[in-house]
């Protein structure tokens, strides 16, 4: 593998720049889902730079991911630079020519975003501007861009189409939706872009093999990071917010999806790019279609794990719906692309993640 630390070298691995693959430039590639999708790409042959400032996320899990790429992972490639920085943007961009681009990079947690917006409106807008502007500048007009099902709000019945009426809760959710909007607007003005927007509802689980997975930094703000570190002994007791909603256990229904399935859908959505003129810009939602609630994911987690997890009842978080999960109906027809794993498959597989790395990549602070 190729290595460019900070830019203090334009040399990469000599080999990978003569390969006939297409090259994809995937930002945030170091995080939770842009680990298990750069390791997708590879095994389907494409060529991939990873462009992460580490804030969030560890270069631990690039080398895993080199590992389990085998031969597939002479084409990976790693740059540490921020996006924010438009000189770091301009400089990945001399070193390949890219296709397509994937974009995960940007900051995600919700409560975070309610006590720092401008953190969040100056790190994930100013990073999508400086990406498309030097990504327009090279001639690179394919993008697929990581969005979320947050851009619903609190919608007013189920399943949630890609047509419904957008709103948002939080500044992060704002965040990506002024993100939707200025990829909608600059394809409007220039037809040769062609955008997918994917959004996806609740990604959970890991890889099969235990090696790569959810790391996140500090108090995890999700299900079942949260979960798991209870069954580890990270953590005594796991945190429902809210039970009284109108439910069938009083707790909130979610659309939980694989990891390994949200990564199969960015590789739909580039085959989807690459064979289809006159996308524009389009939606996708990825999900199941299956609603599930807080305490059946519990229970399963306990099923596949063994492991009691004791829990205790909070206040709903501001914000919070009650119930909200995808249709899939445009994603199965057009991306040919369907959640192949389910409760069980997703907590077998949090479970070997847990038990064999109970500290995650052990590189951040815990």
């Amino acid at each position: 593998m190729g290595r460019v630390e900070d830019f203090d070298s334009a040399e990469c691995n000599g080999s990978a720049h003569e390969r006939k693959q297409r090259w994809i430039l995937v930002t945030g590639g170091a995080g939770y889902i842009g680990t298990h999708t750069v390791l997708q790409l590879l095994l389907e042959g494409y060529c991939v730079m990873i462009i992460d400032n580490l804030v969030n996320s560890c270069e631990e899990a690039v080398n895993r991911v080199l590992k389990l790429a085998g031969e597939a992972g002479w084409n990976l490639e790693f740059c540490k630079g921020d996006l924010c920085k438009l000189e770091d943007v301009q400089k990945v961009f001399n070193l390949h020519r890219f296709e397509a681009v994937i974009h995960f990079a940007g900051l995600k947690a919700v409560g975070e975003s309610a006590s720092k917006p401008l953190l969040y409106y100056k790190n994930n807008l100013t990073s999508t501007i400086n990406l498309m502007n030097v990504m327009s500048e090279n001639r690179c007009k394919n993008l697929v861009f990581s969005s979320s099902a947050t851009v619903y709000g609190q919608p007013e019945s189920v399943p949630c189409t890609e047509e419904y009426p957008l709103s948002v809760t939080n500044p992060y959710g704002r965040t990506k939706l002024i993100n939707e909007d200025i990829m909608r607007d600059v394809q409007h003005a220039d037809p040769e872009w062609k955008i997918i927007l994917l959004r996806y509802f609740n990604p959970v689980g890991c890889h099969p093999s235990g090696e790569i997975g959810e790391d996140p930094l500090g108090f995890p703000n999700n299900l079942m990071p949260f979960v798991q570190q209870v069954a580890v002994g990270r953590k005594e007791t796991l945190s429902v917010c809210g039970h009284d909603y109108d439910t069938r256990d009083g707790t909130g229904i979610r659309d939980y999806i694989h990891v390994m399935d949200v990564a199969c859908g960015h590789t739909k959505a580039l085959d989807k790019l690459f064979t289809t003129p006159d996308i524009g810009c389009a939606i996708y939602n990825l999900g199941t279609g299956r609603g599930t609630t807080v305490l059946e994911m519990v229970s399963a987690f306990e099923k596949a794990s063994g492991k009691k997890i004791p829990l205790k009842f909070d206040v709903r978080r501001p914000g919070d719906s009650s119930e909200i999960y995808a249709a899939t109906k445009k994603a199965e027809e057009e991306l040919g692309w369907r959640a192949k794993f389910g409760l069980m498959e997703i907590c077998r597989d949090q479970w070997n993640w847990a038990k064999r790395h109970p500290f995650g990549y052990e590189c951040q602070e815990q």
